[in-house]
């Protein structure tokens, strides 16, 4: 979440009048996270989420991201569900941008994840894989090997700016994804960016899951790998055995790995990290100034990157053998 584009009373509450959600009270920008501009409604029906989509989400994918949210919570998912404005659509446009509104989720986001709040995560992520099975819609993730390559040419010339070598290092890992990235397995919905701050929690108790504008159709395990990836390393980039023994206990209990995933968590691992070094990267050299946007460092995933270079089973993650499936 971010804020790209900013809005003036007057038109919000012009645009609210198209949702049944009352007389605009007040409303303020959320600075977290880098993809659309979000702000926090309050209305006298209630408290939401308005988005507008920027240049980087096609609006033609709107209706993946928002009937995905409401297959969801039919399935008993706690996530953001999609308002309907009074003519039955879950869009509009604001400020010239497309926009939608979605439920308050009550919750807070962890800073510091305890081993526990890894565990529920773990859970949680399986929890969604299996209720989105039978979702019928699809969508390509353009943020798979295939899309970062040409991310990468956005970046390439400046790398070295941010970390001398980087662009080399980042030449030999593509080459190596683009020869090796596993195809044959499970796939489905992922939600692709499940982020500490992408998923609430009252006190222990996991609340819900936002922010599904990455999800996609893709393999499993990647989204996996992602989540070790954003919950299992410390603040000094190290990685913590006991937090990914936690998350992957959480998911296997709910849906099992093949053994074929397990097998490949290393190189979906490294590639994830990539993925998001890139995203990063192209965002610390791009992002205009005076955005309210807080830029993330890509030399942390960097650091990540480097350390599953030298992992050669998901047992170095925590998964225990007898936990995946033959």
């Amino acid at each position: 979440m971010a804020v790209y584009t900013d809005i003036a009373e007057g038109e919000l509450a012009r645009f609210l009048k198209d949702y049944e959600v009352g007389e605009l009270l007040s409303y303020k920008g959320i600075a977290e996270g880098v993809e659309n501009s979000n702000f926090l409604i309050h209305a006298s029906n209630g408290a939401y989420i308005l988005t507008l989509y920027e240049k980087r989400v096609n609006p033609a994918d709107l209706p993946f991201f928002l009937g995905l949210m409401q297959h969801l919570n039919d399935k008993g998912i706690s996530c953001p569900l999609p308002l309907s404005r009074k003519d039955g659509a879950t869009t509009g446009e604001l400020a010239g941008r497309p926009a939608a509104i979605v439920t308050f989720l009550e919750g807070m986001w962890m800073r510091r994840p305890t081993v526990e709040h890894c565990r529920a995560v773990g859970a949680a992520l399986a929890g969604m894989h299996l209720a989105g099975q039978d979702f019928s819609l699809e969508r390509p993730n353009a943020l798979s090997v295939s899309g970062w390559r040409p991310l990468w040419e956005k970046a390439r010339a400046r790398a070295d700016e941010v970390e001398p070598g980087l662009a080399a290092e980042v030449e030999r890992d593509l080459a190596l994804f683009e020869a090796n990235w596993p195809r044959d397995l499970p796939a489905g919905v992922i939600h692709a960016d499940l982020f500490p701050d992408n998923v609430f929690f009252l006190g222990e108790r996991l609340s819900g899951l936002i922010d599904f504008y990455f999800a996609c159709t893709d393999l499993l395990a990647y989204d996996v790998a992602v989540c070790l990836n954003a919950w299992c390393f410390e603040k000094d980039n190290s990685y913590n055995l006991t937090k990914g023994m936690a998350l992957l206990e959480g998911y296997v209990g709910v849906r099992a790995l093949s053994r074929a995933e397990a097998d490949a968590l290393p190189i979906l691992a490294h590639g994830a990290a990539l993925r998001f070094m890139l995203t990063r990267l192209y965002d610390w050299l791009n992002t205009p100034a005076g955005s309210l946007v807080v830029k993330k460092d890509p030399v942390e995933y960097l650091r990540r990157m480097r350390f599953h270079r030298q992992v050669r089973s998901a047992a170095e993650y925590g998964l225990k053998s007898e936990r995946a499936a033959v």
